[in-house]
């Protein structure tokens, strides 16, 4: 029913685990942006910003790229992992767009000067030591009240989480936020979490504070 286009990213992976907790069929086609394959004629019809994931829903003719797009699709598809209205359905658009617009972005550039380039500037790699920190103090004092972050396991959770599997590429020690530590751990063990982290390569491992 859905066509998956990914690689093995945090924002694939959401997509990935979405998919699995759903329970919708859906068919992988690896991207592999190692090799600029994202940057296709044919890959650019279905994401115009060249970036992965993006879905073909066979079922409706909708192709989306974005995963946020793409998680509120598909919980609206099924009438899952989103609420329908009240306060918990802001509290997850809330910690989505928290993802989205925050952990992502400061995480990714954190990958990017503190993981693969620290030697390129100093000033960069500080700051976005100290941002990868800061969010994870934002997402601990959060989880200290909330099994979930909002309340109710959601498609916020399955957002963040993926950021949170490479907190070693982030040099945050996970131990020293003990909420989100137990909410990780949590979410690791869930049987779709594992099965759409292993999308599109197999035999992989979660890290593991």
């Amino acid at each position: 029913m859905i066509d998956l286009y990914t690689w093995g990213t945090p924002n694939g992976r959401k997509v990935s685990i979405m998919l699995e907790e759903v329970g919708l069929p859906y068919t992988v086609h690896s991207i592999n942006i190692t090799k600029d394959e994202q940057f296709t004629p044919e890959f650019l019809k279905i994401s115009p910003n060249n970036k992965i994931p993006a879905i073909v829903d066979n079922e409706t003719g909708q192709t989306l790229m974005e995963s946020g797009a793409i998680l509120l699709y598909l919980a609206r598809k099924t009438g899952k992992l989103f609420p329908e209205s009240g306060d918990g359905k802001w509290r997850a658009m809330e910690w989505l767009m928290w993802q989205m617009g925050g952990a992502g972005p400061m995480l990714g550039q954190a990958h990017h000067f503190v993981h693969f380039n620290p030697d390129v500037s100093d000033y960069a790699r500080e700051r976005y030591s100290k941002e990868a920190q800061r969010l994870y103090g934002v997402l601990d004092r959060q989880l200290a009240d909330h099994e979930f972050v909002a309340d109710e396991y959601s498609i916020a959770d399955i957002a963040i989480w993926p950021w949170i599997s490479r907190s070693e590429w982030q040099k945050v020690d996970m131990n020293a936020f003990s909420n989100v530590k137990r909410w990780y751990v949590q979410l690791a063990q869930r049987e779709p979490v594992q099965r759409g982290y292993n999308v599109p390569t197999s035999g992989l491992e979660i890290p593991m504070p």
